[in-house]
Formats: C-alpha cells, structure tokens, sequence
C-alpha cells in the first residue's frame, strides 16, 4: 500500500516571530495526533512535510530534525549557480536538511505566464527543475492541474497528459518513481471550491493510467496527492479514494489544529 503524505504548504504567509511558534505548535499537535489514533503506528503510517518560506528553513530544521516531520521548499531553481537573483538552488536547499520541494505550483506558473511564456516552454522549466531537484537528492513534488478555462472545456486530461507527457520524456518513466504528483486543479486554489472526491478520484486515475502505459510498477506505486481547498470536513472523504494518497494543503495548513485534523485523515486511510 502506498503511504499517504500530508504536505503543508504556506506559501508567503507566517511573519518572522509566528513561524517559530507554528513549527512547535506542529509538534505538539503531532504528539497528540499520535494519542487521537493511538491503535495505529503513525510513524510509519503517514508522511507530514512542511513547505515554509524559504528563509524559515533554518527554523525548520533545527526544529524539526529528529521528529519525523519533513520539511522543503516552495520552488528551486532550475539551474545550479549563477546570476539569477532571487532564485535559490538545489544545492542551498539540501544543505537545510530538505527532503522535498514544490516544483510547478500554478501559482509560480502564473508569475511565468506573465512574462507571456507558452505552455510548453512553462513544462520544460518543470522539467528542468525536476532535474535537477533529483540531482540533489530531492523528491520533488511535481503540481499539475487545469484552469478554470481549461475544466470547463472539458481540457483536463489533454493539460495533464501533455505535462505527464514531458516528464516521461524528459527522465523516462522509471525516474518518476523519484517523484510526488499533486493534482491541483487551478479552479480550486485558494477559492474555497474543491473538486468532488469522485472528480479527484477520476483525474487521480486518469494520472496514473497514463504512466502505468510506460511503466505498471511505477504507476502503481507513485503518491499522488489531491490540492486544491483540502479542509479538516472534507479530506476523509477525498482521501478515501483509491488513488487519492494524501494532500497537497494551503492555507489550512496554517491552521494547526485543522491540518492534524487532516493528517489524521490521512492516518485513517493508512489504516
């Protein structure tokens, strides 16, 4: 069975004196997740990782080392050294301790988009990234999903297959094996709406049918998580799907006491 993962992403939210706090508040509630579902292993059961801004990394780490919690990042570079301001590499990441890291949020595509990048230049920038986040020893957490316009085309599984598509060229099928997918239909960020547990299912499926025709294996054992307005009062019913492995969370996140409710959600499918 493949273990569900819970990754909290806060995006550019937690000032300086709260982020120390919200990370100590994680591990509290983390013991107490343990007693809620005291009849389960949940160290092995589930994942948690926490995506914090990048220059809360350090905070993450002293805090987290030893707990069991994973912590990333929200973006990498796609290129190892050089003058590109503001960027931060593979190599910087992995000296915090990171496991993971975000690659393709759309809401890093859309700043992208606004340089009037087509889509297929945006993909191999994911790919890229992708690349060069493995290099590192990172698993990257690769985020695809339609806009609004694109759902209500009936384009969804045209814009996930063509994402699919270039990372299958790109490494091969087996190298996904090295990766997390996240669903995040656009439609369903930071807006308040989500996809129906059966729509997540279906897309999630879609995902997964799509590599299994390169690689069965890699298919089958490759977490995908559901993002999109994941709430403590909806993430049981989302994760109950079978190829719904857990979630990728927003602002929910930030919210500890929800974002345990959610983890515990996930434990519940572990079980």
């Amino acid at each position: 069975m493949r273990k569900p993962l819970v990754a909290g992403n806060w995006k550019m939210n937690s000032p300086t004196e709260s982020s120390t706090i919200l990370l100590e508040n994680i591990l509290h509630h983390t013991d107490q997740l343990k007693k809620m579902i005291k009849d389960l292993n949940t160290s092995s059961a589930i994942d948690i990782a926490i995506f914090p801004p990048a220059v809360y990394l350090r905070e993450a780490q002293e805090i987290l080392t030893g707990s069991g919690i994973h912590w990333g990042t929200q973006n990498v570079s796609a290129f190892d050294e050089g003058p590109y301001t503001g960027e931060i590499s593979a190599a910087m990441i992995e000296g915090f301790g990171c496991e993971y890291v975000l690659i393709g949020h759309s809401e890093r595509r859309c700043l992208y988009e606004t340089l009037e990048l087509d889509q297929t230049v945006l993909d191999k920038i994911v790919a890229q990234k992708y690349e060069m986040a493995t290099r590192h020893n990172l698993t990257p957490i690769i985020c695809i999903g339609e806009t609004a316009d694109d759902y209500e085309a009936n384009k969804t599984e045209e814009v996930i297959a063509r994402l699919l598509d270039v990372l299958i060229a790109h490494k091969g099928p087996k190298a996904l094996s090295e990766t997390v997918l996240a669903y995040e239909p656009v439609w369903a960020i930071g807006t308040g709406k989500s996809a129906t547990p059966e729509w997540a299912q279906d897309v999630h499926s879609f995902m997964r049918e799509r590599i299994a025709k390169h690689d069965k294996a890699t298919a089958e054992s490759l977490q995908i998580l559901y993002g999109g307005s994941v709430k403590a009062d909806n993430a049981a019913a989302i994760f109950a799907k079978p190829d719904v492995d857990g979630g990728l969370i927003g602002g929910a996140s930030l919210d500890v006491e929800e974002f345990i409710h959610i983890c515990f959600a996930a434990a519940l499918k572990a079980s």
